[in-house]
């Protein structure tokens, strides 16, 4: 079983599901806030 001791892409792999997590997290808010954040953009808007 060589290629069970071959963790040379293990780093790798991890870093890339982590970037995944945190754009899916961000999305995520994005989707979910992103009407409010527009309404208080144009309310600041107005404003001035």
């Amino acid at each position: 079983m060589l290629f069970l001791s071959d963790e040379a892409g293990q780093g790798l792999v991890e870093y890339g599901l982590v970037i995944i997590l945190v754009g899916v997290v961000i999305i995520a808010v994005l989707t979910l806030l992103g009407p409010q954040i527009g309404n208080m953009f144009s309310r600041i808007v107005v404003k001035f």
